[in-house]
This record gives C-alpha cells, structure tokens and sequence, in this order.
C-alpha cells in the first residue's frame, strides 16, 4: 500500500522530533559549558576549600547521591523538604540520618549568585559527591550533567526503594536490578562504606536480639562483636556511632572488603556479600588486584548517577535545593 506524501512527510516529521527529544534527553559532559562555563569550578572550588576540614563529609554526600538516586531516579528529590499533608523523602528512615544538606546549599547559593535559575539540585549532587571523593584521596569519574529537578518527594517510596543495612542478598539483588544495577555493581557500590560511620541501632539487633530471642547474629565474627559490645553498643537501643571500616574510615581504600570477608561488616547487608559464590568471588578479585577497584568504582558511579534522570522540559531548576519552585 502506497503511503501519501502528506503521511509520509508526517511520519518523518515525528522521527526526526523525536529524535531531537531524545538527543536533548541525553547527559553531556560540559552540558553548562555555555550557560554557566564557571558551573563545575564553583562545585570543585568549594569542595576543595571545605572538605579537608570536615572529611566526613564526603561519606555523607555519596550516601545522599545513592539515596537520591534509587528513588524516581537522580532527581535531588532527597533534598526537598516535607510539605504538609506531604511527607517527603527526608523523613523517610533511611534518610533520618543523612548529612549534607547545607552543604548542597551553600554550594547552590554561590551558583545561583553566578547564573540564576542554570545549574540543578541534582547535578549539585552528582558533581558534589565525585569532587569530595576525589578530595579524600578516592577515584574520580565523569560526571555528565543536564540533569532537571523532580517535583515528587515521598516518604513511602523511600522506604520501599532504598536498600536497608537489614536486607539480605535477595532482596538487594531486587533493589539493585530496580534500578537497572547488577551484582558487579553491588559489591563496588558497597564499597563506599570504606567511609564514613554507622550508629549503632542500624545493625544493634545482630548483637542483642538476631532473631528475638536475646540472640547474637552467628554471621558476624563472634570476637568483633564482644568487642563492640563492651566499648560501643552496650544496648540494643545505644545511639552511638561506630566506623563501618574501623582505621581507616577517611581513607577510600579495599580494606571494606577485607573487614566483610572476615566477618567483620556491620550490616546484615554487608554480611549478605558473603552468601553469593558470584559476590564473594568479586570481592577477592578486587583484593588480589585483578580487578581494579578504583576503575570498576568509577564505572559504576556514573552508571547509577545515570538511573531515571529528567533531562530537557521534564523537571524544573529548582532555586531552592528544598522546595520547587
């Protein structure tokens, strides 16, 4: 059947918008290039002035991008205060004791100040996070920006999508494969907790009460956690906080891998990397040096900073990080 020249030229007109659409919809390495040319100096220069005097926070800023990101995608979402009758993302348990926020807001001042209504939340974040592990003496990666601001914080969605340090393999392998992540990016993604701190009633049940019997975890190494026991979390209740990689918290580094091979990871989730053959296996590969941890981490950063972004007219630039505009 023959095709008119009128659908014809109809059926090629939509192609070709949608491929602009399309085209427009990717992230481009130096995507402010010309809106903001000083964008990502502003972003690297107040990373490097702040972050060598509070180091911690770089932990908690790659814990707000992964968090960010697992919920309708890197949207800076996370960073949206609750509104009532709303209860947005902040409040959401695993994000009680997210840090970072002004961080982020004092970053979004100084780019507001230099090209009003131009850089998002979301890229704020995802270039945030690379810059201050990059500052600690961790691997850098490409950061291609373009992201938009979503409008949507739930609470509900947050507590449904973000893994919990309780879960065991299968259910990270669920929350994982949600979001378009496979097992080599879930080690790797572990690996961020070389950094940073936990408090104690995030993983508290594996030494007072594993299964509500007043018993221990028997996954965990039966001496690290008497040690715990005495000098940190002397309650199931106790808030204290405790280093995810004891000595060597600031530093990026494989010894993570080592502490969970060893039974020593804090988290069930961390305990969960030994019950796969595939996820235990990698994590000796990234201990023996053949697979290169910094590279392979970098791989997969930029890979999630990718999960569900809006680009083009989907979204908004929001000029305060915490509400839409």
């Amino acid at each position: 059947m023959k095709m008119s020249g009128l659908y014809c030229f109809v059926l090629i007109s939509l192609g070709l918008s949608a491929f602009v659409q399309q085209t427009q919809a990717q992230l481009q390495l130096g995507f402010y290039s010309q809106s903001c040319p000083q964008a990502e100096k502003i972003v690297k220069d107040f990373v490097h002035k702040h972050i060598p005097n509070a180091p911690s926070v770089s932990a908690a800023l790659i814990r707000m991008h992964f968090h960010d990101c697992f919920v309708r995608g890197c949207d800076g979402s996370v960073l949206l205060n609750s509104t009532s009758p709303n209860s947005g993302e902040k409040d959401a348990i695993p994000n009680r004791t997210l840090g970072g926020f002004g961080f982020i807001d004092s970053i979004k001042s100084l780019l507001e100040a230099a090209c009003p209504g131009v850089v998002s939340c979301a890229d704020i974040i995802a270039l945030a996070t690379r810059d201050a592990i990059v500052e600690i003496g961790g691997p850098s990666w490409s950061v291609p920006t373009g992201r938009r601001d979503g409008r949507i914080s739930n609470r509900t969605e947050a507590n449904n999508m973000i893994p919990a340090p309780t879960d065991n393999f299968t259910s990270l392998q669920t929350h994982f494969s949600n979001q378009g992540l496979d097992l080599k990016d879930l080690v790797l993604l572990s690996g961020a907790h070389t950094i940073g701190i936990a408090h104690c009633t995030s993983f508290s049940s594996r030494l007072y009460n594993f299964t509500g019997v007043g018993d221990q975890d028997p996954a965990l190494d039966s001496e690290y956690a008497a040690n715990l026991k005495v000098n940190k979390c002397k309650s199931l209740n106790d808030s204290t906080k405790v280093e995810m990689d004891p000595g060597s918290r600031k530093t990026f580094d494989l010894s993570y891998y080592t502490l969970v091979l060893k039974r020593r990871g804090l988290f069930e989730s961390d305990s969960a990397l030994t019950t796969n053959s595939f996820t235990k296996s990698y994590m000796q590969q990234l201990l023996q040096g053949s697979e290169n941890f910094f590279a392979e981490f970098a791989k997969s950063m930029e890979k999630m900073g990718r999960i569900n972004v809006k680009t083009g007219s989907n979204g908004e630039i929001r000029k305060n990080c915490a509400v839409v505009n």
